[in-house]
C-alpha cells in the first residue's frame, strides 16, 4: 500500500487500532478528541470517504448498513499501518501559525491591538491546555509501559509541554512590545 494513502487514512486507521469498532460518528468524535491537538481532525465527510477507500483497499472491515455500519482495523489495515510507520519518514512540521503571521505583521496596525492579539491567544492556550489536561487524565491507569494508550499518553504529555512553552513565549513577546515604549507617528 505505501504511500499511496493521504496521511488522513493512516491517522484514521490507527484510531481504529484501540480495539472497538466504530461508526463514522464515533470515529470523527475520537478523532475531535484527539487529533486536534497536534493534526488536522478531519471533517465528516472525509472520515466517511476514506472509511470508504480504506474499505475498497481491504484495510478495515464494515459490518452493518447505512449510519449504523461500524467500523474495524483488518489485519491487511495494521500491516498497511505498520509499514507506514516504519518504511515513510515523517517528514519536518511545517509551522503555520496565524498568530505569527499577524505577529510578522503587527506593524501595520497599532501595537495595543498586536498586544490583545497576542493576550488573546495566550487565553486560548489555556482552554485548549485545560481540554488537554482531562484527555490526559482519561488516559491514567492505561498508560504504563506494555498498555494500549501508553503511547496516546506521551503524545498529551508532549502537548501539555507544547502549551506550557508556547504561553512563555508568548509572554516574553508581550512582555518585550510592553517595554517597546511609545510608538512615534509615521510621515
Amino acid at each position: 500500500m505505501g504511500q499511496e494513502l493521504p496521511v488522513t487514512s493512516y491517522a484514521l486507521l490507527g484510531l481504529l487500532t484501540f480495539g472497538d469498532a466504530l461508526t463514522g460518528y464515533e470515529l470523527k468524535q475520537r478523532a475531535d478528541a484527539t487529533l486536534r491537538f497536534y493534526w488536522v481532525s478531519p471533517a465528516m465527510s472525509q472520515v466517511y470517504s476514506e472509511l470508504g477507500r480504506l474499505t475498497e483497499h481491504g484495510l478495515v472491515t464494515a459490518t452493518g448498513e447505512g449510519r449504523g455500519t461500524t467500523y474495524t482495523i483488518s489485519d491487511r489495515g495494521r500491516d498497511a499501518l505498520a509499514t507506514w510507520m516504519r518504511d515513510s519518514a515523517p517528514g519536518f512540521p511545517v509551522l503555520k501559525h496565524p498568530v505569527a503571521l499577524r505577529l510578522l505583521l503587527g506593524h501595520v496596525v497599532d501595537r495595543e491591538t498586536t498586544l490583545a492579539m497576542l493576550r488573546d491567544h495566550v487565553r486560548a492556550l489555556e482552554k485548549e491546555r485545560d481540554a488537554l489536561v482531562e484527555v490526559r487524565e482519561s488516559l491514567r491507569g492505561a498508560d504504563s509501559p506494555g498498555e494500549v494508550f501508553r503511547y496516546p499518553s506521551l503524545v498529551a504529555d508532549w502537548g501539555l509541554d507544547y502549551f506550557e512553552n508556547e504561553s512563555r513565549i508568548l509572554g516574553d513577546l508581550i512582555r518585550r512590545l510592553d517595554e517597546d515604549g511609545p510608538v512615534e507617528e509615521g510621515p
